[in-house]
């Protein structure tokens, strides 16, 4: 999944000549908590709403209203922006750009080109789409994880049975995190399963492998299992 599926298009710059205040209403405006700064054209830094707070309450001291509003109109956006900011190409898979982010502790970044032109702002909010997406949440349905062999096949096997008994496979999701040598965890969401049948599959999953847990997104059923604990 690429950043440039998921990435915000409607892009708001301004101009570094931008007064804070303007800043913080075409934030409000557009809904958005990321601004790219542009001088002459060229991306020059960015202004986020935490940049805004900041500055705000650090200038705002015994300050009445008037004052206030007056020197928000004072301040320019390059004052308080950060400068040198952190972008991402627009062929970025989801995962690259969720590194990015987590390594440099930032809320966004501008997707650029090669020319770096501004494509868009992807931020965390859009990749917790994606995730939603990937993982079909919205479908419900019910999600099934599980500890597999690492060999091939293991993973055909637990959804061979979910498809047999009306199941139709939303998302697969596999990690090696958190597990012993020689397995992997499998997370199987599917929807179309006939609830009185759920123990009855649940029994024959657990001939196939360990059952971590089970959600049932429908009702909220949640169960854990103490197959989690295997390491043999």
């Amino acid at each position: 999944m690429l950043v440039k599926y998921w990435m915000n298009k409607d892009v708001v710059p301004i101009d570094v000549n931008t007064s804070m205040q303007e800043a913080i209403t075409m934030m409000k405006e557009s809904q958005v908590s990321l601004l790219p700064v542009l001088k002459r054209g060229t991306l020059v830094g960015v202004v986020t709403d935490r940049d805004l707070k900041r500055a705000s309450a650090s200038d705002a001291t015994a300050l009445d209203v008037h004052e206030l509003i007056y020197l928000l109109s004072r301040i320019r956006v390059g004052q308080i922006m950060t400068k040198k900011p952190i972008t991402v190409p627009p062929d970025f898979t989801l995962e690259e750009t969720a590194s990015v982010l987590l390594k440099n502790r930032i809320s966004g970044a501008p997707v650029v080109d090669s020319d770096g032109s501004i494509l868009g702002i992807i931020t965390q909010q859009d990749l917790f789409r994606a995730l939603i997406s990937l993982s079909g949440l919205e479908k419900r349905g019910v999600q099934f994880a599980f500890q597999v062999d690492d060999r091939a096949g293991s993973i055909k096997e637990v959804t061979d049975i979910i498809r047999r008994y009306g199941g139709r496979l939303v998302s697969i999701l596999t990690s090696q995190d958190r597990s012993p040598a020689g397995f992997r965890q499998l997370y199987v969401r599917a929807f179309g399963l006939d609830r009185r049948k759920l123990r009855q599959l649940m029994d024959d999953l657990r001939d196939t492998a360990p059952i971590l847990y089970m959600v049932d997104h429908r009702d909220g059923t949640r169960e854990e299992f103490i197959e989690s604990n295997r390491t043999e």
